[in-house]
């Protein structure tokens, strides 16, 4: 199935994220975690964009981010990914591909799923298999944590979005929301209400987010 064309219109938050070619590690000190916020900060002073929240782990990353602009996103994330891999390959001495591939994104309805996708992000290192991470403040390298001293945190614009939404987000995420949050990732599907869907589907051209995979049965 062609991939959705990708719009990326301003008037929507996006869930944004990329992983390792063959997931393999990217981030394997605390120098890359710290490198790779500094080009998110970079980014955002070149093309201006509302980070809303974050999780970098070590072999992916996850962002949450709201443009200014249509096509913000795509010049923002084009330089973010071009500069870290240089910076990467000049690092470890490196050549090839680094990231899998272009990165997937899909948008976010701003309410409760909005919310709902931000403990999602910042819950992937209390989810992960071998890691101390009890709370979601425990791991250094998301909006929920604090990074080490010396290391510059990008700047976050969720409460812009969505009032009082540290406060506001779900203790834990129910089976149900999970399995439609997993489903936008892995189709590029809006998530929101099925209203707001609708509408985000054929606003952005991504009603084949809509149809079921493979072909259809023969009668």
């Amino acid at each position: 199935m062609p991939r959705p064309y990708r719009i990326s219109s301003g008037e929507y938050c996006y869930h944004v994220l990329n992983r390792g070619n063959g997931r393999a590690e990217i981030f394997h000190k605390t120098e890359d975690y710290a490198a790779f916020l500094r080009l998110i900060i970079e980014a955002s002073q070149r093309t201006p964009m509302r980070l809303l929240a974050y999780c970098l782990m070590p072999n992916h990353f996850h962002l949450v981010l709201r443009p200014h602009e249509t096509g913000d996103l795509s010049r923002w994330m084009q330089w973010l990914m071009t500069s870290h891999v240089r910076r990467y390959h000049r690092h470890y001495n490196t050549s090839g591909h680094v990231w899998q591939g272009r990165f997937k994104s899909f948008p976010i309805d701003e309410d409760e799923h909005l919310l709902t996708v931000v403990r999602y992000v910042e819950l992937n290192p209390v989810r992960a298999k071998n890691f101390e991470a009890t709370r979601v403040t425990d791991w250094p390298w998301s909006s929920a944590g604090r990074p080490p001293d010396g290391v510059e945190s990008p700047h976050l614009e969720l409460d812009a979005i969505y009032p009082d939404a540290r406060a506001r987000l779900p203790h834990r995420l129910t089976n149900e929301m999970t399995a439609e949050l997993q489903c936008s990732l892995d189709r590029g599907r809006p998530f929101g209400n099925p209203t707001w869907r609708e509408k985000a589907t054929k606003e952005l051209g991504l009603e084949s987010t809509l149809r079921p995979r493979g072909r259809p049965r023969k009668k």
